[in-house]
């Protein structure tokens, strides 16, 4: 574990322009990026692989060595990059100059039979080339795969070889810096201010920060906490065309995407046969495109996923395997986050295989509201300086030897709602943001308040999703961080989780009552019951139920019930000489319920009364025709969406008194809670006549 310096970033010479800076503090290690855009329109090759040639070519300010070097770039992919359909022709050159140098992304497989390795060229189309064990051994991303290189082919037939391949790989050099100097971006990193930090990381992955939001720089650069950060779980879901699954394709030659979702068991983990560790051994980031398409051939897949991402480590056979890639899940979002949770969950993109696996999901250390993303366009980027991509990914992979896990135990503490899991998320992503912005371990207060309060909020969010799925089990999401100094308490809340405000403080109109109960869709809801009551002759109107028979039969057996019994509550109620109109909402979209029957009651009270229920008040439980009181089904889930929805009093009834051992006595303290025995009493309870 480091331990971090207190001291805050001193910058000694600030030059006025961010990219004079740059290029005085990082001389050689950064190029422009608008030229990568250029370039890259032409090539279709990684941004990684452009900016290395850049970096040899355009590692400088001065415009006329810029413009010799874009030429000399141009020329080399002109000449040597591999275009598909010019694959013919570059072979033809082999042939002719016997030496040829070429870039391609390269494929190797062992070849068992013959007891030898073969490349296969993704543009050139050659397969079965052989290649030296010894390139192998040194860069086994080959064989997983596969990565881009700087090859020189020779070439030599020999007819008395049958089947031989002419084609000799005599010079492989992998489009990767070779060497990083950590101290020397230590080093650097003191000339520049926390946000112009930042800003060099964002122009460094080619976006552009002047614009950009401040929450969307910090979404942004959380991207990059899997590539610093090893083991780190996170997901990303959100609309299309925000560049979610970028960073991992382009940016980095240490991460590997796997599109479509698809893949196996020995791919993705271990081959038994081979007796080779699959993606996970071989990347530091292992990304999936597209959530909705993941999908193993084997049956234990996910559980060999899940063991793996809660662990580090998975067993095959009679072997327990270590790894330490980062697992990315990027996905789309096709309704909006407000229907999405309302209906669903923030996790309903998964597979059904996923989809309501809670286990699975609580293993996830970050989830990044890609929806808070803007869809890319082109002002947003970059035609400054930013690191060569590859100097970059170089770092970032350093850093992945470091730990930051502790660097707010100096100043803060944890609050009593984070479990076991809840803890080593939140350190994790502190961890990575703090290798990212605060690579050197220097940082105040302030600024490593700022990283835990983004840090709990990207695990409550996957916490709230979890509650929908699991129930109580999940219920303790109320996170919160404590100043060791003066002992003050904050919490952090979730933007979209919009729940607290639907039962808002302060006095309800007169019939106007709130209550929790089971929707059609099997979901617990909030309710609200409008009732107008206005001089007339006895009428009764209901709007809002919709189609469901039995929320409107649950609607009539109160009215029937408050006629017969309106004595008992009081002598000035009259069902003859008033209309009474009530209309129910079902305030998070779940579908209607079939218990509406005592809040309808209550409400009709209320309002024939002209008095209010208690503020902030949820009413649980229901009744029959004759005025029995039913026992509630799940207390502690019912108490749970009361106390998200803004409730601080309950209306219970007395016959589930037996069941409050099941609620978790921090939930229960929550509440001021009153008991009924039967309507009547739940009437007077409810408009606080005791």
């Amino acid at each position: 574990m480091s331990e971090a310096r207190v001291v805050p970033h001193e910058i000694t010479d600030q030059p006025v322009n961010l990219n004079e800076k740059l290029n005085k503090v990082f001389s050689g290690r950064v190029v422009r990026k608008d030229l990568t855009q250029k370039i890259k329109e032409g090539a279709n090759v990684p941004v990684y692989v452009l900016e290395y040639l850049l970096g040899m070519y355009c590692a400088t300010d001065d415009e006329e060595s810029i413009k010799e070097g874009v030429v000399r770039v141009k020329q080399i992919l002109s000449e040597n990059f591999v275009r598909p359909d010019e694959a013919e022709k570059i072979k033809s050159k082999i042939r002719e100059q016997g030496q040829y140098t070429v870039i391609d992304k390269l494929t190797v497989k062992l070849n068992e039979k013959k007891d030898v390795y073969e490349a296969e060229f993704s543009n050139l189309g050659l397969k079965g080339v052989e290649v030296a064990p010894h390139y192998v051994k040194e860069f086994e991303k080959l064989l997983a795969g596969g990565i881009w290189c700087i090859l020189k082919i020779n070439y030599h037939y020999d007819e008395e070889i049958k089947n031989s391949n002419p084609f000799i790989i005599s010079s492989l050099k992998p489009i990767q810096m070779p060497n990083m100097d950590l101290n020397e971006m230590m080093d650097g990193r003191k000339n520049f201010s926390k946000d112009e930090w930042i800003d060099v990381l964002m122009r460094s992955v080619g976006m552009e920060p002047t614009q950009l939001e401040k929450k969307v720089k910090w979404h942004l650069v959380a991207r990059m906490i899997p590539l610093v950060e090893n083991n780190y779980n996170i997901c990303e879901l959100g609309p299309r065309g925000t560049g979610k699954s970028h960073i991992y394709k382009e940016i980095s030659p240490n991460s590997i995407l796997v599109s479509g979702g698809q893949t196996t068991v020995p791919n993705l983990f271990y081959n038994m046969t081979t007796r080779k560790v699959g993606l996970v051994g071989l990347w530091d980031v292992v990304a999936f495109d597209e959530v909705a398409g993941i999908t193993f051939k084997e049956k234990d897949g996910i559980q060999i996923m899940k063991d793996y991402m809660a662990s580090g480590s998975f067993s095959r056979g009679k072997e327990l395997k270590a790894a330490s890639a980062s697992m990315v899940f990027v996905g789309n979002i096709n309704q909006s986050v407000d229907v999405l949770l309302k209906t669903s969950h923030l996790f309903d993109p998964f597979p059904e295989a996923m989809a309501y696996d809670s286990a699975f999901f609580d293993r996830m250390h970050c989830y990044l509201p890609g929806w808070e993303i803007p869809k890319y366009r082109p002002e947003y980027f970059t035609n400054e300086y930013g690191f060569i991509t590859d100097y970059l990914a170089e770092f970032f992979r350093e850093m992945r030897k470091r730990s930051f896990a502790d660097a707010f135990d100096t100043y803060y503490k944890l609050g009593n709602n984070l479990n076991q899991r809840d803890v080593i998320a939140v350190r994790k992503t502190v961890s990575g943001l703090v290798k990212l912005i605060y690579p050197d371990g220097v940082f105040s207060k302030n600024d490593i308040e700022e990283i835990l309060r983004y840090a709990l909020v990207s695990r409550r969010r996957v916490k709230e999703q979890l509650k929908k799925i699991g129930g109580m089990e999940f219920y303790d999401v109320h996170f919160s961080y404590i100043d060791k100094e003066s002992f003050e308490e904050e919490f952090v809340s979730v933007p979209e989780q919009g729940g607290d405000k639907l039962i808002p403080e302060g006095m309800a109109k007169a019939g106007h009552v709130y209550t929790v109960s089971q929707g059609d869709s099997g979901m617990i809801g909030v309710y609200k019951l409008e009732t107008e009551v206005v001089s007339g002759s006895g009428k009764f109107e209901r709007t809002g139920l919709g189609s469901s028979r039995d929320a409107k039969e649950s609607i009539n057996t109160a009215f029937n019930y408050f006629k017969a019994n309106k004595k008992n509550i009081s002598g000035t109620i009259s069902s003859t000489s008033h209309d009474y109109l009530m209309h129910i909402q079902d305030m998070q979209g779940i579908g209607m319920t079939k218990d509406l029957a005592l809040a309808a009651f209550i409400a009709l009270c209320s309002g024939a009364l002209k008095k209010p229920i208690q503020s902030q008040m949820a009413i649980l439980g229901t009744m029959s025709i004759g005025g029995t009181v039913n026992k509630i089904q799940e207390l502690a889930t019912m108490l749970q969406v009361c106390f998200d929805a803004g409730a601080k009093k309950v209306l219970l009834p007395m016959a589930s008194a037996g069941d409050l051992g099941t609620v978790p006595a921090e939930l229960f303290a929550k509440f001021q809670i009153s008991f009924y025995q039967n309507p009547e009493d739940a009437v007077f309870k409810a408009l606080g006549v005791e």
